[in-house]
């Protein structure tokens, strides 16, 4: 699930005595204020990078702007205070007694079956989910502003631009790196490791291990978190069709959770997340001016996209049509792992397959219907991968024609120094 040119907001950099420039009076940090320019109102603040620098980050807000880009705006000042704040006040709320039993669904997987030592799923684990978009938006604006942001600098990176699309991606680059590893661990100690059929058989499986219980929440966090980044940062050219890919992504996160279809979750996931390793690698020794490299790094993301996403990817929505008729069958299940009654026939009607989403040990089934319920919205993102793939192919030609390989979705903001 890539983001082809990572999300990028507009800012206006501009620099204080302690960055080289003279006759500017400095500011404190954090600091907000409006200035009349041009008919608009120009709202800056200021960022401090781990080397003590610092820098005025301006965005022209202008009369036309609304509530919404407001609050935005606000979120996006202060993503690090709102995180560090909540996750604070949860922490220390946690040694109240009569809050620790709201507070603990915070930090822990709930639902936990101590007899088998599995986790079942269950309206709680949203406090979980919760939890980690908060960690996720604090974690992804620090490590950008106090660590990548320096890096990139002493790398060689000085442009505004650069800078801000290096942060982005060596951010996407750290994600990808921890949880495609673990979601690739996962896949690589399963049953169904290299063997589709394997994805549909003891279904349903009413409980999961705590890493792939762990691992489900986590990446459909990531994913809702993207859904408030988008529509925080200034927004780009592709922003619907993005808001699209997550909701779609995000929905299908939530059903297969839901419908106790958490292998062939993962194996997607692991699908999708090898090339948003590969692209940012390529991103960020372009923007380091490693041009030579980047070019050979974006063939080895072209040979991956097409294996991973036109292949393989179609080999799995080819086993949800075939082999799910065939070993899952018309069938429905009611109960939990341990009292699980059935084959049970599936009712009249659709109502039935809005149960599990709302009672975990309700009636499932699955059926022709439910089956291309999953398989039109993975159709939807195949349908979307080639959209992008058309956009990869202009830019192979680039690199074919010793242009290098450019962004096709760069905004139109200046390439000024920092």
């Amino acid at each position: 699930m890539t983001d082809f040119d990572g999300y990028d907001e507009k800012p206006i950099l501009e620099k204080l005595p302690n960055c080289g420039t003279t006759g500017a009076k400095p500011e404190r940090n954090n600091a907000y204020h409006t200035t009349a320019a041009n008919n608009t109102n120009r709202v800056s603040y200021k960022q401090t990078v781990s080397n003590g620098n610092m820098a005025v980050v301006s965005r022209v807000r202008r009369k036309s702007d609304g509530a919404r880009k407001f609050v935005a705006s606000w979120m996006l000042r202060n993503q690090i205070g709102i995180a560090f704040n909540l996750l604070a006040l949860l922490f220390f709320a946690n040694f109240i007694p009569k809050a620790r039993p709201y507070t603990t669904k915070f930090f822990t997987l709930s639902y936990l079956n101590e007899a088998t030592g599995k986790y079942s799923n269950g309206s709680d684990d949203i406090y979980l989910i919760i939890c980690f978009i908060v960690l996720f938006s604090g974690l992804r604006a620090a490590v950008m502003q106090y660590v990548l942001v320096p890096f990139a600098k002493i790398c060689g990176v000085h442009k505004r631009k650069d800078l801000n699309r290096f942060s982005e991606q060596s951010w996407l680059l750290c994600y990808y790196a921890v949880f495609w590893n673990m979601g690739m661990y996962i896949y690589a100690n399963s049953s169904y490791w290299l063997n589709m059929k394997e994805l549909w058989t003891n279904w349903p499986d009413r409980e999961l291990t705590g890493l792939v219980k762990f691992y489900i929440l986590a990446q459909w966090a990531f994913w809702l978190q993207q859904i408030i980044v988008i529509n925080i940062e200034e927004r780009r050219k592709d922003y619907s069709q993005m808001l699209a890919h997550h909701f779609v992504t995000c929905g299908l996160m939530y059903a297969c959770y839901a419908y106790h279809q958490t292998r062939v979750g993962n194996l997607i996931l692991v699908l999708m997340d090898f090339v948003d390793i590969v692209l940012p690698i390529a991103k960020c020794l372009k923007y380091m001016g490693f041009k030579l490299v980047c070019d050979v790094m974006f063939g080895v993301f072209l040979v991956s996209w097409i294996f991973t996403r036109h292949v393989v990817y179609c080999l799995v929505c080819w086993s949800i049509y075939a082999d799910i008729p065939d070993i899952i069958g018309e069938t429905c299940w009611r109960g939990s792992s341990e009292d699980l009654q059935g084959p049970l026939p599936i009712p009249t009607g659709s109502r039935y397959m809005l149960e599990p989403f709302w009672n975990p040990e309700g009636l499932v089934c699955f059926g022709r219907a439910v089956t291309w319920s999953f398989l039109l919205p993975l159709l939807l993102l195949q349908a979307m991968n080639i959209v992008w793939f058309a956009m990869i192919v202009r830019v192979a030609l680039k690199v074919i024609r010793r242009e290098g390989a450019e962004d096709n979705r760069s905004d139109d903001e200046e390439d000024k120094e920092d």
